[in-house]
């Protein structure tokens, strides 16, 4: 069964450890069953494929490969500083239900 991730699609994250650290970027996709996330312009890989209709020439392709995900930490949008990832319970307003909203740990801004 996949758990949830602190990190999701569009955030800005950093990468914390490993062989790409302190390189940052938005969030591609995210893989819960195999806690791994796919970060712009981090770990660029070459794969050969065979010609398509998509692409006649074939050839190599480069495109970045997945990194686990406990070696990213979320950077908050409002302070840009990276932080791990808080949950508040928020009642909505127009719903009367409890909606859990990620905060900073650092400035408490939730987003």
């Amino acid at each position: 069964m996949a758990q949830n991730l602190h990190v999701h699609k569009n955030d800005t994250a950093l990468v914390v450890s490993g062989e790409f650290r302190k390189k940052q970027g938005k969030v591609l996709k995210v893989f819960p069953d195999t806690q791994r996330v796919i970060i712009e312009n981090v770990n660029i890989i070459k794969r050969a494929t065979k010609p398509s209709q998509k692409s006649p020439q074939g050839g190599v392709v480069q495109k970045e490969g997945s990194i686990r995900a406990s070696n990213v930490m979320v950077v908050c949008p409002k302070c840009s500083k990276p932080t791990r990832i808080g949950h508040t319970h928020v009642k909505d307003a127009t719903s009367n239900k409890k909606k859990t909203m990620r905060t900073c740990k650092l400035c408490k801004e939730m987003f």
